[in-house]
């Protein structure tokens, strides 16, 4: 049995330890806020719920979906929630670490790369499309997810490709579930999507990807879009619980990566896919607070220059500085 699937087994242990079952240690459940979106990188997090593994731990989860990456980060700068699962914006928390400092903190990353063979994006276009490359977007629209996070990793990728993100190309935000349809029904002529939307396009059979992980070919190998964030609130004032939370995520992340054919089963009912499209679903490359290393986080810092590259973010900026420490959970 490997590392990881015996880490996860000891953590879903410890966690429903007791005579009685899963609540059987549980002198109270500690309600914990989570904003989340419907895409691949947050599968740990739809584990997590469909193996209860919270209520384990002691947590009663408030599961708050969004539809773009920017309201999991408002909520969390807001304070309505105490933490954005697997998937939430990894730019944007930066972003909004630089106008409000101390606010956040990344306790794992999620993305794709060529070298791991993880997809985490795609330039979806029509089959019959003449579009192979960014190069080829010259006068066309570009849809992505929306927010400042893809808009500029969107320009940035249209500027890598020799044209004008001001003039060369039309960018529209388009929700997730919208955009294999705009590609299909002519609304762009092709999107820079996250997972699952790159599968959902195989599936129909109307859609294709024309590059897979563009995005780590030009910014960092692998890529991180997504991210584990909590609120230093939170981790201040309910440090006990935000250890639950992060070993909950962790295990679950082990579990994910450990048996993914397993474990996809739980994704139709989150995102998009639909049950007969789970086997051409590809494996996200989910990174755990424990396993973070200076590869992740050099891909990380990677993707921050970007921001301030393209003057959405004031820098300079240490993402080492924004990110958990065992100090900060008492390991």
């Amino acid at each position: 049995m490997s590392k990881s699937v015996l880490f996860a087994a000891a953590v879903a242990v410890a966690m429903s330890a007791g005579s009685g079952g899963a609540y059987a240690a549980c002198d109270k459940m500690d309600k914990v806020t989570a904003a989340w979106l419907p895409i691949m990188q947050t599968t740990a997090y739809y584990v997590a719920i469909e193996e209860k593994l919270f209520e384990k731990a002691c947590i009663e989860i408030d599961s708050n979906k969004m539809e773009s990456p920017n309201q999991i980060i408002d909520a969390l700068i807001a304070e309505r929630a105490d933490f954005g699962p697997p998937g939430a914006a990894a730019g944007i928390a930066m972003i909004a670490e630089s106008k409000f400092p101390g606010k956040l903190k990344v306790f794992g990353l999620q993305g794709g790369g060529i070298a791991v063979n993880r997809i985490n994006d795609g330039l979806i276009v029509k089959p019959d499309s003449p579009i192979k490359v960014f190069a080829d977007l010259k006068g066309k629209t570009l849809g992505h997810v929306p927010g400042i996070q893809w808009r500029t990793i969107s320009r940035h990728m249209v500027r890598a490709a020799g044209l004008d993100p001001d003039k060369d190309v039309k960018l529209i935000d388009l929700a997730v579930a919208m955009q294999v349809p705009a590609v299909v029904g002519g609304t762009v002529d092709a999107t820079l999507s996250l997972e699952p939307v790159g599968s959902i396009a195989v599936a129909s059979g109307k859609a294709m990807r024309a590059m897979t992980n563009p995005v780590a070919g030009v910014i960092a190998d692998p890529f991180y879009s997504g991210a584990s964030i909590m609120t230093t609130k939170f981790l201040k004032e309910r440090p006990d619980v935000a250890k639950r939370v992060v070993s909950v995520i962790d295990a679950a992340t082990d579990l994910v990566n450990a048996d993914f054919a397993k474990y996809k089963a739980a994704i139709p009912k989150y995102t998009p896919i639909k049950p007969d499209q789970l086997e051409l679903l590809a494996q996200p490359y989910l990174r755990g607070f424990k396993d973070l290393n200076d590869t992740d986080i050099k891909s990380y810092q990677a993707l921050v220059d970007i921001f301030i590259k393209e003057g959405v973010l004031a820098g300079p900026l240490n993402v080492r500085e924004k990110l958990l420490t065992r100090a900060e959970l008492g390991t």
